[in-house]
């Protein structure tokens, strides 16, 4: 049995922000506060990708008509999973449950 970190992307819709800053720090907090306190252990971020031309960070974030669409990266450690699946399916099981009807992809999977 092994630990490992499994990191999902996550897409969170925000309504009624001015701003690009103001969307990531409420789709940040929802999800913390819908996380809390059953896998409070889970961290947040915000999603990068990298550009095609500049090879350069870009977070993924986007304002269109006072709406948000922010893609989160959600990280959670699973400890003595039988192999990576395993360690998947607990993840997306853990965090599924407290972020019912929120679209999740795993990215990446780590033995620790």
């Amino acid at each position: 049995m092994s630990d490992y970190r499994v990191t999902l992307e996550s897409a969170w819709i925000v309504r009624d922000v001015k701003s690009l800053d103001d969307a990531m720090g409420i789709a940040i907090s929802e999800a913390g506060k819908r996380l809390n306190p059953s896998a409070k252990f889970v961290e947040v971020e915000i999603g990068q990708i990298s550009c095609p031309l500049c090879e350069g960070e870009l977070s993924t974030a986007l304002v269109v008509a006072n709406t948000a669409l922010v893609g989160l990266e959600l990280e959670m450690k699973v400890f003595k999973a039988e192999s990576q699946e395993h360690a998947t399916r607990i993840a997306k099981s853990v965090i599924g449950k407290a972020l019912r009807d929120v679209p999740l992809k795993i990215t990446e999977v780590e033995v620790l």
